[in-house]
């Protein structure tokens, strides 16, 4: 459980990083998001879940 705490936190220090040190940066992203198929949002969620599972199962396993 404490793994997943350090992961959520680990989130939001990258999420964070972003907002802080460029804002306008990110709220071009969320224009870009917004005009992008959903279709491609999927599939590139589906993608990065993929990678993530696949890098902590190397690290972990």
């Amino acid at each position: 459980m404490s793994d997943l705490i350090v992961a959520f936190g680990l989130v939001l220090v990258i999420e964070g990083l972003l907002w802080a040190a460029a804002p306008q940066l990110g709220l071009k992203l969320l224009a870009t998001a917004a005009h992008t198929p959903e279709r491609s949002l999927r599939t590139a969620g589906a993608v990065a879940v993929a990678a993530g599972f696949v890098i902590v199962w190397l690290m972990r396993g």
